[in-house]
């Protein structure tokens, strides 16, 4: 991690996003959120604010997710969120910075929540994309042997996800992230992300209905023990742990 304070890290961020235009609403609605002094968050995507291509054909992770359920969740849900972020900050400095950056400058501001709650859909949408895979894969010897360290073994770790996806009341994320140097499970409501608390998201599993109930119904624990055991993208996972390494 970073040894400047999260506080000082999103301030940063208001002065830079501000430029000429001046953004004090940044720096004043971080202050509130940064008093823990917690490290700064580690950026290690820098997004466009547009929908990205997905990595997979609609109709690659079926049967546990079909085509149909792809197609509405991308091309509805997630194209929506850029969308209305786009209409949000048109006309301001945050039209010209990084998703992470919006994302950042605007969490625990509720007079910006609008902005935040697109912004961070948009981001944890890009990142369940990135967590699944058609092909079989297996966490790198690095992860592994973090997986091995903070969990015991592979099938604890996926067994605390599965309690974290399953369990989470209404709308949210099921999380695998390193925290201040060790591998955790957590979950989050909403468009909420681990990213303001200073914590780098490897994988995420999307819990909200609209993610499974086209295929599952109400059948949230067959959705996300088909994707825990079947389409978890550990390469990407691993990749974004060695960038954390690095």
């Amino acid at each position: 991690m970073h040894s400047e304070s999260r506080r000082g890290f999103i301030q940063s961020v208001g002065v830079g996003v501000a430029g000429a235009g001046g953004l004090a609403m940044m720096a004043g609605a971080t202050a509130a959120r940064a008093a823990d002094d917690k490290p700064a968050p580690r950026l290690i995507d820098k997004s466009p604010q547009t929908l990205p291509a997905l990595p997979f054909a609609p109709d690659a992770l079926a049967p546990v997710i079909s085509a149909r359920t792809v197609d509405f969740h991308y091309n509805k849900h997630h194209a929506g969120y850029f969308t209305n972020l786009g209409k949000l900050v048109a006309g301001t400095p945050l039209a010209t910075v990084s998703l992470e950056e919006v994302v950042l400058a605007s969490a625990g501001n509720p007079e910006r929540r609008a902005i935040f709650n697109n912004a961070a859909q948009a981001w944890n949408h890009n990142l369940y994309w990135q967590s699944l895979s058609p092909r079989v894969s297996a966490p790198s010897a690095a992860l592994a042997a973090a997986i091995a360290r903070d969990f015991q073994t592979q099938a604890a770790l996926e067994s605390e996800l599965s309690k974290a996806a399953v369990g989470q009341f209404g709308s949210g994320w099921a999380w695998l992230v390193l925290d201040a140097g060790k591998l955790k499970v957590v979950a989050t409501s909403n468009a909420e992300n681990p990213l303001a608390s200073g914590a780098v998201p490897l994988l995420v599993i999307d819990v909200w209905e609209h993610a499974y109930y086209l295929d599952e119904q109400n059948r949230r624990v067959d959705y996300v023990e088909g994707v825990i055991h079947k389409l978890l993208n550990w390469e990407n996972a691993s990749r974004r742990f060695a960038a954390v390494a690095a």
